[in-house]
């Protein structure tokens, strides 16, 4: 099969490479799409290398139909079309996949713009759901609301009835009100801790999911309401900053610092239930959608990158291995 290949220094290259080896538990997937992330980026710099067993070549997400299943595994088969959350390998013809790591495609969409769903709405729904405990009637502050993690982030925050801010560049802005943002604050021009305490009346946000890291550890304290908790997911921003602990003790404020990809085989099982059951419903129903700024070959995975470094994209960048239909 091929896939796309780091090359030194810093390239993707579009390669042959052995096909997949399934254990007992997986299943093979051809790849319809694979998504874009970060996370992708940062591997092709050498900054967040795969674990150990995982395909070189990146991609966090993928979609398309089982062509193999292992002896162990029950509850699907040969033919059916399905979404999967991945250690990496999906920027491939084909990939091997844990059988706990797979989702149906919601009704009503294609196989092809269910692969933007698998990395975000785990992500999204282990640190804002699981962890953060985000309900009705709370305020939810999204930073970075411009890309995936953040347009399905405020679709879900919305969905579950939650007041809803986002963070992101002026020109993004009609796009995530019509998401569902209550307020979306430009922070290359706006104090954004400012524009959450006069939104809520002084009181600040109760969840806030952050993507920079140590650049808006501070800030984000001073934004959080009393019982709020921040959710780290990114270090776009930097990795050390000193923790004012006065501060977050006055607001009896909880910080968690999470990674999806690391996690044993099992606890992603358990997050991709959670999504399954909680999630899932509600993109059946249409009531969150996969936002898809454009599709490109998988070939083009550069072109890709580069599009995410800008940062100028809105939702997911997809890679087809054939041609973008």
């Amino acid at each position: 099969m091929h896939a796309v290949v780091i090359e030194e220094p810093d390239g993707l290259v579009w390669s042959e490479v052995p096909d997949p080896q399934p254990g007992p538990g997986d299943v093979v997937v051809e790849v319809t799409a694979a998504a874009v992330n970060r996370a992708d980026v940062m591997q092709r710099q050498g900054k967040y290398p795969p674990p150990p067993g995982t395909p070189a070549w990146p991609g966090l997400e993928c979609a398309g139909v089982i062509t193999a299943v292992g002896a162990e595994v029950t509850g699907h088969h040969v033919g059916e079309r399905v979404c999967a959350l991945l250690a990496g390998g999906g920027y491939a013809e084909q990939v091997a996949v844990p059988a706990g790591q797979l989702l149906p495609i919601p009704q009503g969409m294609s196989v092809q713009e269910a692969a933007a769903l698998p990395e975000v709405a785990c992500t999204v729904w282990s640190n804002v759901v699981d962890l953060a405990r985000l309900r009705k009637g709370r305020v939810l502050l999204v930073h970075g609301g411009g890309g995936g993690i953040g347009t399905f982030a405020v679709q879900l925050g919305k969905a579950l009835g939650a007041t809803v801010i986002v963070t992101a560049r002026e020109a993004k802005h009609d796009q995530l009100r019509a998401l569902g943002a209550d307020l979306a604050i430009d922070y290359s021009t706006t104090d954004f801790v400012e524009a959450v305490r006069d939104f809520t009346g002084g009181r600040g946000a109760d969840v806030i999911l952050d993507i920079i890291g140590a650049k808006y550890l501070a800030r984000n304290i001073e934004a959080l309401a009393p019982d709020g908790h921040i959710a780290t997911i990114g270090m776009q921003g930097g990795s050390k900053a000193e923790l004012n602990l006065g501060a977050l003790m006055a607001k009896r404020g909880t910080i968690s610092a999470t990674t999806l990809r690391a996690r044993p085989a099992d606890d992603k099982a358990r997050i991709v239930r959670g999504v399954r059951n909680q999630v899932w419903p509600l993109l059946d129903a249409g009531e969150i959608r996969p936002i898809i700024d454009r599709t490109l070959e998988m070939r083009d995975a550069a072109e890709a990158h580069r599009l995410m470094e800008a940062s100028d994209h809105i939702g997911k960048i997809l890679l087809l291995p054939g041609d973008p239909a």
